[in-house]
């Protein structure tokens, strides 16, 4: 059986030092060394840009040191996506290009000038045709979906595509794999005589997330019945020029099909009904006008190092209230990164130095607070035991 698993490695660029640490000694460095340690082993990571400055900013260059020599040695694919982890689909295009153009900045100072990955990581798998285009000109050749982004479930999943809006290619995760621990799965799978699993998932799950007390990915990764492959060495291993066109739609990695439905694949980024989703996304445009309005200003640099950090889709997650305990995940409702979040976007309009800037940051004054409100009073009301 073929096994193509791809990793997500990402933190807030906002977030406090030790939870990094955390994820680093937990889950990062076994990853590491697995790959180190079995030579025939194949992943595909996506560490986001702020993740790799962070690092740096904490003195773990041996880490990306170590992500550098396995990527130059072909054990390990690395591929590129936004800097700051924002929710793509529902920024300006303008926005959206500066957060890919940032992250292949970060790419190249860590993994050498000539850096050019194949493949694009979308946060939280978020697709829109929109955005597949604006991926496709910068070069890229491949996204990872998930299956629920093709309405289409006639299809072999273990097949490559083309995105028939913007001319990717597409490898399809497969869901219930990836919703579990998926080195649990693989022997099941193996007993079925499946050909190809294709898992994605985030890297936290390798130990942070979950214990594998058993060491399954151990097992796996030193057993010759089952063969790893990077994504691009699984994409390439086809004709190519036989592949089929798809056609997808708006989705993430944990949109429902009722959601779909609805009219709302992204809500839990932004759920109309969530008066605090609401006020976030008023809050985040009107900063992200006020720094085009204003490109010049003196202090532009400080209000974007406020802004991408405010706008990263963990501020909007955190305040969906979803529960995702089933598949190894959070209770997602946290006031605290919500806050952290809203702080950030606030500190964007403020640094603007420019007198003309005046309403606009009463306007923020007012949304902040209001937030803060609400955010708090949903939370006590909620939650006090």
């Amino acid at each position: 059986m073929i096994w193509i698993n791809f990793l997500h490695l990402y933190q807030p660029a906002n977030i406090d030092d030790y939870h990094i640490q955390e994820a680093l000694n937990q889950s990062y460095w076994r990853l590491i060394r697995l790959l180190e340690e079995n030579p025939e082993l194949r992943m595909t990571f996506n560490v986001s840009g702020c993740l790799l400055e962070r690092l740096e900013d904490m003195g773990e260059l041996d880490f990306i040191k170590a992500l550098k020599k396995l990527n130059d040695s072909g054990r390990l694919e690395l591929v590129s996506s936004a800097a700051y982890h924002g929710f793509l689909p529902l920024l300006p295009e303008e926005e959206i290009v500066k957060q890919i153009k940032e992250n292949e900045i970060i790419l190249q100072r860590f993994f050498g000038s000539d850096f050019k990955p194949k493949g694009f990581f979308l946060p939280e798998m978020s697709y829109s045709s929109a955005l597949a285009k604006i991926v496709k000109s910068f070069g890229y050749d491949w996204i990872i979906l998930d299956e629920i982004s093709t309405a289409n479930k006639q299809i072999d999943l273990e097949q490559i595509f083309i995105d028939e809006t913007s001319g990717l290619k597409v490898i399809f995760r497969q869901r219930e794999l990836s919703r579990a621990y998926p080195p649990d799965e693989i022997y099941q799978l193996l007993a079925t005589n499946k050909k190809v699993a294709i898992s994605a998932t985030d890297a936290e799950l390798y130990g942070l997330r979950h214990e594998d007390p058993t060491g399954e990915m151990e097992k796996i990764a030193a057993d010759q019945k089952i063969v790893t492959k990077t994504v691009s060495d699984y994409i390439y291993s086809f004709a190519l020029e036989n592949l089929s066109a798809i056609k997808l739609r708006e989705s993430s990695w944990e949109s429902e099909e009722i959601d779909i439905i609805k009219g709302q694949p992204f809500i839990l980024w932004f759920d109309k009904k969530n008066s605090i989703h609401r006020d976030l996304w008023r809050l985040s445009n009107l900063s992200l006008e006020l720094g085009e309005k204003f490109k010049d200003d003196n202090n532009i640099k400080w209000h974007r190092w406020h802004l991408v950090r405010g706008l990263a889709s963990c501020t909007f997650w955190w305040a969906s209230a979803n529960d995702f305990t089933t598949s190894f995940g959070p209770y997602a409702w946290n006031p605290d990164i919500v806050e952290r979040g809203l702080n950030d976007l606030l500190r964007s309009v403020r640094a603007i130095e420019n007198k003309k800037s005046l309403n606009d940051k009463l306007k923020a004054e007012t949304l902040a607070l209001r937030l803060r409100k609400n955010l708090w009073r949903r939370h006590w009301l909620k939650h006090l035991v």
